[in-house]
């Protein structure tokens, strides 16, 4: 397989960094091949602004009009184009970054911020019209996997537990980045209690994310409804009849006994509501 794994941590010593290092090991020891983006190295630019869509940006920016512009007309900066070659080039996108405010790093944001741009990774419309996303976006056919580390306990992200599940608190990433641009959605790895890990604890974290690593191609996504599935309605609502006891986040993973529907199912359930809406 071919590996794009993103950093976001400040320094190669932390714990996150010797994850990765571990991590990378790994990949290579398995005969994969990977690339890496250290968002903190690299210097990266978080934010979005005119500098990033060339000459033929307008007075008035309107940035997705811009982005989609500049990414057709090959015109977005340097660094946009080689973070996409990358991810053009990768089978499995791996973002690994410390949980600050219950969210990524900024200059991670900012990195999905400038380069899952309109007409790349969302935007993008089907030979029917239709647009893609949640499960058939632009990144459709890529696996994605969240590495991340919390300073709290375990059991403060259990089911009743006070900051909530870790999939619901990262379902912003999980489901609005990743699934929205069609990439499947691997289960995140998380390492909990960080700041007090002991010598011990990190031992089993790195066999933990080295067994991870090893059933990257065969772990099951994360089984989120496409929105192209006939289960959403013509206002992106799920229909009355889709897990009707259910709402919030919940609501958007296929349930246990239910059989989601396959490619020729999506195509027809397409086909019957017409749905273009973007």
């Amino acid at each position: 397989m071919k590996i794009l794994w993103v950093f976001a941590h400040p320094e190669q010593r932390s714990l996150n960094g010797s994850l990765m290092a571990e991590g990378l090991r790994t990949l290579t020891g398995l005969g994969h091949e990977h690339r890496v983006s250290d968002l903190y190295a690299m210097g990266w630019k978080p934010v979005v602004d005119g500098e990033d869509f060339g000459d033929g940006a307008h007075e008035r920016l309107f940035v997705g009009r811009e982005q989609e512009r500049a990414y057709r007309e090959r015109e977005l900066s340097r660094d946009i184009r080689a973070e996409q070659e990358k991810i053009a080039w990768a089978d499995t996108l791996v973002f690994q970054f410390p949980l600050w405010w219950f969210g990524p790093p900024a200059i991670l944001k900012g990195w999905f911020d400038r380069v899952l741009v309109q007409g790349f990774g969302f935007g993008v419309e089907g030979p029917d019209g239709r647009t893609l996303r949640y499960g058939d976006g632009g990144l459709a056919g890529k696996r994605a996997l969240i590495v991340t580390s919390v300073g709290a306990r375990e059991s403060g992200f259990g089911p009743r537990g006070i900051h909530g599940s870790m999939e619901e608190v990262l379902f912003p990433l999980l489901h609005g980045t990743f699934w929205y641009t069609g990439m499947a959605a691997l289960p995140p790895f998380v390492v909990y209690g960080a700041d007090r890990l002991t010598e011990e604890g990190f031992s089993r974290a790195t066999a933990a994310l080295r067994e991870r690593l090893r059933t990257l191609d065969t772990t099951e996504p994360l089984p989120f409804r496409h929105e192209n599935g006939g289960e959403y309605d013509e206002h992106l609502v799920l229909r009355p009849d889709i897990a009707p006891d259910l709402t919030g986040v919940a609501a958007h993973r296929t349930q246990d006994g239910e059989v989601p529907p396959g490619p020729r199912e999506r195509a027809r359930a397409g086909a019957l509501t017409g749905s273009r809406t973007r």
